[in-house]
């Protein structure tokens, strides 16, 4: 043990760290020259521990040791343990800023796997998008593809356009509580640029001119980006996020900063519940919440959303929109609220398939400020050829719940398609385990209000929300994480087999296994409307609560429901082209939902 942690755990207080009974020669005395360190030579510091603590704390970890065991263990954990306050509480205590990450990082490309396209390209859409409507409801629901091309032929105005999201976003959000930042003078501010660029022959692209809506954890210069949750209210950063201004470059327009559950966790914020427009007696679903809703009710072009564990699929499921979930590294998060640096990732939420490939074709690209980053090629060309396609399918999980006949449906919609489907399957393993990982991040994402208590101020505080599972965290062991990580290894080596044997992979939506799998391992998916069906009660993210149970319905509600393909990682362009050809199949993209 060096010198400067022997003088640390001499001088701790008691009042720092707990009662310390610290021997005068204990204290004292120095190793003959040439000892070299070694456990368990320090002061004792730190609350009393004995061999009955440790029969307690086995009940959280659920090993088991010897009486002697224990015993051994009690009497020094104080000498060989407590330089971990060090760090945390010590004198010399280092606080650890938000936007540095772990050393350890995540590499979903294997060793020796070929990663995406061996090219870039990117060929939209050539088709006229036909007469500008007459009606502004028309035009706000109609996708950025076409919102495009007339802004490009001057047949409408990027100032027109945004008036009319902004007035829908005041005119809704009482409805939806999708909104927590309207931003009406820079983004009309914004849309009259574009449009004198436009006149003066400039155009940025595809999203030249389009309002668009930030989950409210993307940082934004000068305005508020609250994560959603009480403690970060007031929180208003210098900087904006590199997707925010990769997207400025592209010459769109953000008109909101949108809701999202608090801190990245379902659809409960500070301002309420955000609800889904299909039915407004649900919640949205999360944590990409407002950006579900928004785009779902034509309150604006686009919106970005982020997923750790579910939050793009979610709100996408819930309210009929197409998420993308890009592979983890290929869209920068430099400037992202963290939850778990090595799940975190950005996508876009968009009504079409093609416009989701529109915004992440305008937000790929490596940033130095994340580390985890990495170039990736996009190979992408709308009304590609999908025939051949082998697409994986797993038969158990198609006879059973969550599966539904729109599930079903869309199997046999790949068929008819030319695209062939195989089976395939996976070991029944405990994938959920793997949430250790994301519990330990975020926890320590958060540890400094779960330390001091502001995590108490969120609004939602059931055993499954982030305040419970934070504090459970601190007691989650080190060991067990890196018996979870190598884990993690063993599932992505899995998923590199089964993408051996097909080019990606159609699966029910909210598959706890896949949604999960596919989150740690990295791999990119598309979720987008394939039908609807009928349900007779409200649906939730939350648990069971018998105190608070969920609206039922005397008449089933049709909502809408959508597919999930999975990529090879880096594959995105692929995904895109077989979505397309999918949603031109099931015709169902264009409903709206009553009352918007």
């Amino acid at each position: 043990m060096s010198r400067s942690r022997r003088q640390f755990l001499i001088h701790a207080s008691a009042g720092l760290l707990g009662a310390a009974a610290v021997g005068a020669a204990a204290q004292t005395t120095e190793p003959p020259p040439g000892t070299p360190p070694a456990f368990g030579t320090g002061p004792q510091v730190g609350p009393e521990v004995t061999p009955a603590t440790f029969t307690e704390a086995e009940k959280l970890v659920q090993i088991e040791l010897a009486d002697a065991e224990r015993e051994i263990a009690a009497k020094s954990w104080r000498s060989n343990l407590a330089a971990l306050y060090e760090r945390r509480t010590g004198p010399r205590r280092v606080a650890l800023e938000p936007a540095l990450a772990p050393a350890m990082r995540w590499d979903p490309i294997l060793p020796g796997q070929k990663s995406g396209p061996d090219r870039d390209r990117f060929i939209r859409s050539k088709a006229d998008p036909g007469p500008l409507p007459s009606r502004d409801e028309d035009i706000a629901f109609a996708p950025v593809t076409k919102l495009s091309r007339w802004i490009e032929t001057r047949k409408l105005t990027s100032e027109r356009l945004t008036n009319i999201y902004l007035e829908r976003l005041q005119r809704y959000d009482p409805k939806l509580r999708c909104v927590i930042t309207l931003l009406r003078e820079s983004a009309l501010a914004q849309a009259k640029r574009a449009d004198s660029e436009l006149a003066a022959g400039k155009n940025r692209g595809p999203l030249h001119g389009i309002p668009w809506g930030a989950k409210d954890l993307l940082d934004t210069a000068g305005i508020p980006t609250t994560y959603g949750a009480e403690p970060f209210r007031n929180r208003v950063p210098a900087d904006d996020a590199v997707v925010v201004k990769r997207l400025q470059e592209a010459g769109a327009v953000l008109v909101a900063k949108l809701s999202l559950g608090a801190l990245a966790l379902n659809d409960i914020w500070f301002g309420g519940q955000t609800m889904n427009p299909w039915l407004l007696e649900e919640g949205s679903s999360g944590s990409s919440a407002g950006p579900g809703a928004s785009t779902a009710a034509g309150l604006l072009g686009f919106a970005i959303g982020s997923e750790t564990g579910g939050s793009i699929v979610g709100p996408s499921m819930r309210c009929g929109v197409t998420g993308l979930r890009p592979t983890y590294g290929r869209v920068p998060r430099t400037g992202a609220m963290t939850l778990c640096w090595s799940l975190d990732k950005l996508g876009p939420m968009t009504r079409t398939v093609e416009d989701a490939m529109l915004v992440l074709h305008a937000i790929s690209g490596p940033d130095p400020g994340d580390l985890a980053s990495m170039p990736g090629k996009l190979s992408f060309e709308a009304g590609a050829n999908v025939k051949g396609l082998r697409v994986g399918y797993f038969p158990k999980w198609m006879a059973e719940s969550p599966a539904t006949e729109v599930d079903r449906a869309a199997l046999e919609t790949v068929k008819k398609l030319g695209m062939v489907p195989v089976e395939v399957s996976i070991p029944d393993w405990p994938y959920d385990s793997l949430d250790l990982i994301l519990f330990a991040e975020a926890a320590a994402a958060f540890e400094e209000i779960t330390l001091n208590h502001e995590v108490d101020q969120l609004k939602v505080q059931v055993p499954d929300a982030w305040p419970n599972v934070f504090r459970q965290s601190r007691f989650l062991s080190a060991v067990d994480f890196v018996q979870t990580d190598r884990f993690r290894r063993k599932v992505a080596q899995e998923m590199a087999r089964v993408f051996s044997e097909v080019d990606l992979l159609l699966v029910p939506s909210l598959r706890d296994e896949m949604l999960t799998i596919t989150n740690f391992t990295g791999h990119p998916s598309l979720t987008l409307r394939a039908g609807f069906v009928e349900v007779s009660e409200a649906r939730s993210d939350w648990a069971p609560d018998p105190n608070h149970p969920l609206p039922k319905f005397s008449s089933p509600r049709r909502v809408p429901h959508g597919v999930t393909l999975i990529g090879r990682l880096f594959d995105e362009g692929m995904l895109g082209q077989a979505g397309i050809a999918l949603e031109n199949a099931f015709a169902v993209v264009n409903e709206r939902p009553a009352g918007f």
